[in-house]
């Protein structure tokens, strides 16, 4: 995937997609036109960005998706490990954990995440 960064309406933009697809390019500049306000020309260009990028296609004027949302960020939290902590998830974790009190919750989910990742 060539660029795996969106600012946040282009992430606004892609979740619409990822909601509704397959959608024809034609709806999604109407509900963009709805959300955003923004006008047919400006949806196809932001819209031909992400195709670009190779999150989505536009073939034959219907828009799908080449990765999922779930994909597409789970690849973008590795980048972002990868570039700010060196790779390391522990110090990724560290450096949250000293801002924000995690609740026993979870704790618990992080730690059934671990156990399942021990298990493959």
């Amino acid at each position: 995937m060539a660029e795996l960064r969106m600012g946040t309406v282009e992430a606004k933009f892609a979740d619409m997609i990822w909601d509704n697809e397959p959608v024809s390019s034609g709806d999604l500049a109407k509900l963009a036109n709805q959300e955003f306000e923004w006008k047919k020309t400006t949806s196809f260009t932001v819209l031909k960005r992400l195709c670009e990028r190779g999150l989505f296609q536009n073939q034959s004027g219907t828009v799908t998706s080449l990765i999922s949302r779930e994909e597409f960020y789970a690849r973008h939290s590795e980048l972002y490990v990868e570039e700010a902590f060196g790779g390391s998830l522990p110090a990724f974790l560290a450096a949250f954990g000293t801002r924000k009190k995690l609740t026993d919750k979870e704790i618990d989910e992080i730690s059934r995440i671990i156990d399942s990742m021990r298990e493959e």
